[in-house]
């Protein structure tokens, strides 16, 4: 098997609707651009809240693909 090297890149997904619904988003954007996307990692989640409502969900994601030289 060779042996491979992956890069880890962070990421910010935002959405009204829900935390899972912001990662979809961040690595669907992601993968516009990156190849060969390997494991996605919740590290972190918030909400934006404006006049006592939540207004969105955000989630920081570490996110490695395969590195190509």
């Amino acid at each position: 098997m060779a042996e491979s090297v992956y890069k880890i890149v962070e990421l910010v997904g935002s959405s009204e609707v829900s935390w899972e619904d912001a990662a979809k988003k961040a690595v669907e954007t992601a993968s516009k651009s990156l190849r060969e996307l390997r494991i996605a990692e919740i590290v972190q989640q918030d909400l934006k809240v404006e006049d006592g409502k939540v207004t969105a969900f955000r989630v920081r994601i570490k996110l490695s693909f395969k590195y190509e030289s």
